[in-house]
This record gives C-alpha cells, structure tokens and sequence, in this order.
C-alpha cells in the first residue's frame, strides 16, 4: 500500500494547478479517494465527526447489492442455457462463441456455465454504464471545478440491475448520458437531484425504446413452452394477463420466483437476494426500514382491495397478493430504489407516508394498466416529486407543536 501511495501522490503532480492535467484533476482526486482516505484534514479546534461517511455509505450499498448482482450473473446464464437446452436458437455472437469454446454447449446444469454465460451479459452493460457515466461525471466535475462524487458509484451499480440482458449497447449509453446529465446534474450533481438517476434512465429507454426494455431477450423462454412463447413480453406482463394458469402453464412456483429462476431484467428477479441486501442496509442504518414497510404495506392494502374488487367484476386480474411481492422489480425497487437517501423522503414519518404511496401506487399502475404491468419504476419517480412536500407538511407540524408547546409550558 505504501509503494501505490507514492505511486499515486508521484502521479498527482501531473494534476496539479498549471500542470497539463490541471483541468480533469477531479478524475485524479476521485481515484486516490477511493482507494485511500482523503488526503486533506481540518486543523483547528476539535471537529466532531459521523464514521459514516459518503464513501462508506455508498461502499456499504454496493456490499448490499453483491447478493442480487451474484444471482444476476447466475440467472441471466441459466435461462439462456435452459432456452438454448428446449430449443431456441443461440444468438450469433461473441457471447455464444465464447460459451461454446469454453464449454463446449448450454447446460442450464452446469453452475459455472450459467455463470459465465450470465457473466458476458452483465460485464458489458456495466462497462458501459461506468464507462458513459463517468465521462459524464468528469466532464461536470471539471467544467464545476469540483470533486467527483461516490454517488456515481451507486447509480452505475444499479443501471446494470434494472435492464434486459440482451440490451444494445449503444441504447443503454444514450440512456445513462440522458439519466446523469437531466436526472442529476442539470439539477447541481450529487445531493441535489429531484429524481433517481437509475430510474430516469430505465424511463428514458421505456419511453424511446420499449420493444427493447419491456420484452426479455430473444433467448429466453418460459420452461415447459416453445422458444418464442413470450418473447416481446416480460414475465410480469404474461403473469398479469393470464393469472395462475399461465404461471402454472409455465412451470414456474412462487419459490422459482421468490428465488429468482424467472426470466426478467438482470437484478430483479430474486425477492431473496434483494431481502438479504435489505437486511444490511437497516443493520447498518444506510437505508429506512420504514421506508421498505411502507412499500410493502401499500401494495399489500392495494392488491387485497383489487383482488376483492376483481372477484366482482371483469378487471380480468386473478394474481393473489403475495404474488406481488416477487414478480417484477417490486422487491428490488423497494429496497434499492425507493430508499435512495436524495430522492426519498427524510423525516421518519414522511418515510412510511412515502413508501406507502409508491405501494399503492405500483400495484394501481400494474392492475389498471395492462400495457404497462411494471408500475415500480413510475410509482417512485412520481412519489420523489412529492417526497420534498411531504417532508415539508411533517417538519411544520412538529415546529407548530413545539410553538404550542412552549408557549403552554
């Protein structure tokens, strides 16, 4: 660690005002604080500080994420052997070149082939979104004249999470240019921005490209039916639409999707890995716990009144409730993106009203909706405009109680 920390103080220099390198210093300063400690301290009189930083904080996200970006990998490989296995045609390209090499064929058996095969999807994407991400980033950062943030760390940990597999490239760059430049940076960086830069740039590629974003890549197919059952359609939209036969038809249990053995966006598909990531962002107080509660308590109160209504009238909807809870991206978004400390709400009282009203809001949109079944993605960019008011409206009523208060006392 010493000879690096020369290393990188010798580099430095190269950085420093009037050096030729003066002017993408930021990208410098960036580097060396993620891998040591900042270099500058305060002096004076004593400084209380927090031992939760921003670089720990977004560290401990990233650790949070291991488990679902692990079941990522293995998933996205295992329903491209299965489909490949049942009799869809492999793609022609490098991936499936490179898997036949290495292998020698798809076994949907073989642990380490899902791996791989899910690997060549995965690492692509996130080049590219670190890649397009971060030029954006050093770009503001110089141009602004400040320090590269962590938040950027986060956001392009989670834009690989939320899109199909089999994405083209060149899509996902102009959707990550799209989500840190107008979901963030327009509105000062870091801290500042209104919405959730991964979920503006899962709306861009909706609302540009949906064929690509809404359908599961050509490869994968459901289990007991032919390669082109449902492609063009996510696995929630056949859920939506056909109820528990076409679950049933499928072969697919609610452990198959509570453990994520379902097709759909890379990171969303295990409610598991995203509970097991949830339990390190409230142990280590990173992420609301209330915030989750809420989420999850408004979908619950929104699917029982809709299933009630439904066995009444011809809303076609025949999903039970904790059906819910594991299909799609609800227990992804619950976890990693409604409890984004910038966009959410901050007072603990306006975190469960907040989570509460993205619940409610996602089932709503995903039972009402037939053309749009994924109500996560627009239940919490609609609620991070109203999370500023709602924290507004619980810090005037305590300042009124406290007026009240004194002047009784």
């Amino acid at each position: 660690m010493k000879l690096l920390r020369r290393m990188m103080d010798q580099m430095g220099k190269s950085f420093e005002k009037g050096k030729p390198l003066s002017k993408v210093e930021p990208l410098y300063e960036a580097l060396d604080t993620f891998m040591f400690t900042p270099g500058k301290v305060n002096k004076g009189t004593t400084h209380v500080r927090d031992g939760m930083d921003l670089k720990r904080l977004m560290m401990t996200v990233v650790w949070a994420l291991v488990p679902a970006i692990l079941m990522a990998m293995y998933n996205t490989g295992f329903q491209a052997n299965l489909a490949i296995s049942n009799g869809a045609e492999a793609l022609d390209n490098w991936r499936t070149a490179l898997v036949l090499g290495v292998f020698g064929g798809f076994d949907a058996g073989n642990i380490l082939s899902c791996f791989f095969h899910g690997f060549l999807y995965y690492f692509p994407v996130l080049v590219v979104t670190f890649g397009v991400g971060g030029f954006w980033e050093v770009l503001f950062a110089s141009v602004k004249k400040h320090e590269i943030n962590e938040g950027f760390l986060v956001t392009g940990m989670l834009v690989p999470m939320i899109v199909p597999p089999a994405l083209p490239l060149w899509q996902l760059a102009l959707a990550i240019s799209f989500g840190v430049v107008l979901g963030k940076e327009v509105f000062g960086g870091v801290g500042m921005n209104i919405f959730n830069p991964a979920l503006v740039t899962r709306a861009f590629l909706f609302f540009a490209y949906p064929a690509a974003i809404s359908g599961d890549s050509a490869w994968i197919a459901a289990r007991n039916l032919g390669p082109d059952t449902y492609s063009g359609a996510t696995w929630l939209t056949t859920a939506t639409n056909g109820g528990l036969q076409a679950i049933g038809e499928a072969g697919y249990s609610w452990m198959d999707a509570f453990l994520g053995f379902i097709p759909g966006s890379m990171g969303e598909t295990s409610a598991l890995a995203c509970l097991i990531g949830a339990a390190i962002l409230i142990v280590t107080r990173v992420a609301s716990w209330r915030t989750m509660a809420g989420v999850v308590g408004g979908a619950l109160l929104m699917s029982l009144v809709l299933n009630g209504i439904g066995s009444d009238t011809n809303l076609g909807f025949s999903i039970p409730f904790y059906w819910h809870f594991v299909l799609g991206g609800f227990a992804f978004g619950a976890v990693f993106m409604a409890t984004d400390p910038v966009s959410s709400a901050y007072t603990k009282q306006g975190q469960l009203i907040y989570g509460f009203f993205i619940g409610l809001l996602a089932v709503l949109i995903r039972v009402i909706n037939p053309a749009y079944p994924e109500g996560m993605m627009l239940a919490i960019l609609f609620m991070n405009m109203f999370a500023p008011l709602i924290d507004y409206v619980y810090i005037r009523g305590n300042i009124k109680r406290r007026k009240i208060r004194n002047a009784a006392g």
